[in-house]
């Protein structure tokens, strides 16, 4: 029995060290796709996916996987950091940002199916805007004292750091909390394939339109990341969100349409504006629709099961038709 019990925990641990350094190699991958869009000192990105990718392994593999968000932060900032200390601290508050937003959102009873309006706003306010802060904070703060930073660019450096990793749980982490419960449709109809790839192709074209015009025009995105959420809820409304949200860092980061002519700090704040009120509504809107198509179904079920429980109880309609009963020696009336 102890030699059963010895080998169970060796399998238990070795599980568990795996799902470690699969969640330091996914952070490390998203580091490395984020950095191709960096801002600032070639470490700092309008959209930083490891964060996304740090709360939704911490979500969905549990707290004990935490070692490997620090393994990852270390393995990206080592060759970018400009010293040991310096690459050690910015590892802690990449490490301690979800790793507080994990604690946050399962004090307040988080689900990750984001089925409920509750969830969409937990993971927008606790998850995105107030964990995030700590990375930003404890990042910009040691770039400050290390001299990488200059006085002057600092609230420009915190806002870009800030952005990045709120974005990356905006829009990531919803993106991977809907692909593990994704299942193979069954009976789908080829108009809804149609009409989901034209949805794609639609909020493409136009988030390119609105983010590349010389007039301001971004809300011509808004109709379709609505129509994402009516009709295919966080499955369509998460993807459409991704998609518009990197158009308009990449044309942040060139400085073109409604980003051009302005400072990074201008910049950081029309971005994060606006990629926040795409994913205000795109969230929100999904998670309404989801929550109201489940009460329905709720709904019709009991509605359901009462009229079952009626049947049953129902007496039949030959009882009814003889009601009330004949007594015994009752002599039917005399019709003469």
């Amino acid at each position: 029995m102890a030699a059963v019990a010895g080998d169970d925990g060796i399998r238990r641990y070795g599980a568990t060290a795996l799902r470690i350094l699969a969640v330091a190699a996914a952070y490390y991958a998203g580091a490395r796709v984020g950095l191709l869009e960096e801002l600032v000192r070639g470490q700092i990105t309008p959209l930083w996916p490891p964060t996304g990718i740090a709360l939704a392994c911490l979500l969905l593999l549990g707290l004990r996987t935490w070692p490997g968000v620090a393994l990852g932060a270390l393995l990206v900032n080592a060759p970018i950091g400009p010293t040991v200390p310096a690459v050690a601290a910015i590892a802690l508050g990449n490490t301690a940002a979800p790793v507080c937003s994990y604690l946050l959102l399962r004090r307040t009873g988080f689900r990750t199916e984001l089925d409920r309006l509750r969830d969409a706003l937990a993971l927008v306010f606790l998850g995105a805007l107030a964990g995030m802060l700590i990375s930003s904070t404890v990042g910009t703060c040691v770039l400050a004292l290390e001299g990488a930073v200059r006085p002057g660019d600092f609230w420009a450096t915190w806002s870009v750091w800030w952005t990045g990793d709120a974005m990356g749980v905006l829009v990531i982490t919803p993106l991977l909390l809907m692909l593990r419960r994704a299942r193979p449709p069954s009976e789908v109809r080829p108009y809804r394939w149609a009409e989901a790839g034209l949805l794609m192709l639609g909020t493409a074209a136009v988030a390119l339109l609105a983010t590349h015009a010389v007039i301001s025009v971004l809300f011509l995105v808004f109709p379709f990341l609505i129509w994402a959420a009516l009709r295919f809820q966080l499955a369509g409304a998460v993807p459409c969100s991704l998609i518009v949200s990197v158009i308009a860092i990449q044309a942040t980061a060139a400085g073109v349409g409604p980003f051009a002519g302005h400072t990074l700090l201008t910049r950081m704040i029309n971005l994060q504006a606006f990629n926040g009120s795409v994913a205000l509504t795109a969230l929100l809107l999904s998670a309404i629709i989801t929550e109201r198509i489940r009460t329905r179904r709720e709904i019709e079920q009991i509605c359901t099961q009462l009229a079952e429980a009626v049947v049953r109880l129902a007496p039949d309609e030959a009882s009814l038709r003889q009601w009330p009963p004949p007594r015994h020696g009752d002599e039917p009336p005399d019709r003469r």
